[in-house]
């Protein structure tokens, strides 16, 4: 999906029913959808997130989201779920990207979109904009990041490519992110957050870090 603003689905991956099932039987939770919400006091609307999801052996499935440039966010505050592999904490900002995956073994899908409020008459609800900034399908990882590698976790990502075999590259302002849910998708009874952060300071912080570990590259769109 090429730029501008797009009518994607604001649910995540299309996820075949029997793995919406599967996922169901061994407890994992994500939830990939986002919501537009109106702050009474500040006179604005802002889109809300919830941070979830982990793993078990077979597989995973993670939520998370990131600024704009792919920079880690402050949390609105944290979750205490019942069990493991479930919600974690609550982001709400003007602008969100979603960064969701799903593992099946070794194999790895990843979806990153952009959600933005759109501008609106006076005293009319805004739309919720969204665009497809990547989109890997059955990338592959060797490593058992939740077995003997998991020492490698949060180090490594899948390895995705386009249908005629070529090698699609994460934009580069989104691979600390995506390292993250890498190793998020193989944390298994997963309770803590993977991306999102506890304060402002953290955050920037942490996006300190991440943008240290950049390099220039294109964005791709499939």
């Amino acid at each position: 999906m090429k730029g501008g603003s797009q009518s994607a689905s604001h649910r995540g991956l299309d996820l075949p029913g029997r793995v919406r099932r599967r996922l169901r039987e061994v407890g994992i939770l994500a939830r990939a959808e986002v919501g537009l919400e109106h702050q009474h006091l500040a006179r604005r609307y802002v889109i809300r997130g919830v941070e979830s999801g982990g793993a078990v052996r077979e597989m995973g499935h993670y939520v998370t989201f990131a600024g704009e440039d792919g920079e880690p966010l402050a949390y609105l505050h944290p979750i205490d779920a019942i069990g493991v592999n479930g919600v974690h904490a609550v982001v709400v900002a003007p602008v969100l990207v979603r960064v969701e995956m799903l593992r099946t073994g070794h194999t790895y899908e990843l979806l990153i979109t952009r959600y933005r409020v759109a501008a609106a008459e006076t005293g009319r609800r805004p739309r919720l904009e969204s665009q497809r900034l990547f989109r890997g399908v059955h990338g592959y990882l060797e490593l058992e990041l939740w077995g003997k590698d998991k020492g490698r976790a949060g180090s490594v990502v899948p390895a995705f490519y386009s249908r005629g075999g070529e090698a699609l590259e994460v934009p580069a302002r989104f691979e600390a992110v995506t390292r993250a849910l890498t190793k998020a998708v193989n944390c298994c009874g997963c309770e803590h957050t993977h991306y999102l952060v506890g304060t402002p300071a953290a955050a920037a912080a942490a996006a300190c870090a991440a943008g240290s570990t950049r390099t220039t590259a294109p964005e791709v769109r499939v």
